[in-house]
């Protein structure tokens, strides 16, 4: 049970995507101008991480070493291709919100390292913790820059949804958020924050460790 419960927590905390590995950094910045778009690239990227580890934690005994690389991309193709078509039939604003960085699942740093380090060497179900782990924590990040960016920068907040809200006035919105470097900028504050309490705790282990 600790294992699993390792594997699970791995992604959302200890091995972060974006904020401890930092991979998968264009699309986090790229979507991020609204939690409705950060949160439906989440739950993209979720889909597509899970299935994809599945179907290769299950035949990762038959695929020759040779061509795994070409075998991989094709299944993750595969299932971004089934996450585009659904898209584009029920939620056709989210859809045409993510543009291009929904077909770039296809080639995301995240995707592609977690089927190639984890679920074509583990089982089918450490291989779903591992895929659900990475995915929330992406997610999680997705979602905290996106609040920012767009309270702060917009002055709304759900936009593109039914429940959209108007909180902050035109005057007082930062409109840098709304720009990549604004993206850039969150995202490196929310790094030095994770990184803060990082060093905080190293430093009261130590401090543990030498008494």
């Amino acid at each position: 049970m600790n294992r699993q419960m390792q594997i699970l927590t791995g992604g959302i905390i200890r091995e972060n995507p974006l904020l401890v590995l930092n991979i998968g950094l264009c699309s986090s910045l790229g979507v991020t101008t609204s939690i409705f778009n950060g949160f439906g690239m989440g739950m993209s990227m979720m889909f597509v991480l899970l299935m994809s580890e599945i179907v290769i934690s299950v035949l990762r005994k038959t695929i020759p070493s040779s061509i795994r690389l070409p075998i991989f991309i094709i299944v993750i193709a595969a299932f971004t291709t089934i996450v585009q078509l659904v898209l584009n039939a029920f939620l056709p604003s989210l859809f045409d919100a993510l543009g291009v960085f929904l077909p770039l699942i296809v080639v995301n740093c995240i995707i592609m390292g977690r089927v190639e380090s984890f679920a074509s060497k583990n089982n089918v179900g450490n291989s779903i913790l591992d895929a659900i782990g990475m995915a929330i924590g992406y997610t999680i990040v997705l979602v905290l820059i996106s609040l920012f960016r767009e309270l702060l920068g917009n002055g709304t907040i759900l936009t593109g949804t039914d429940m959209q809200k108007v909180l902050i006035p035109e005057e007082y919105r930062i409109g840098l958020l709304n720009s990549a470097p604004g993206g850039f900028l969150v995202f490196g504050l929310l790094g030095a924050f994770v990184q803060f309490f990082k060093n905080k705790a190293a430093e009261k282990s130590n401090g543990v460790e030498e008494k």
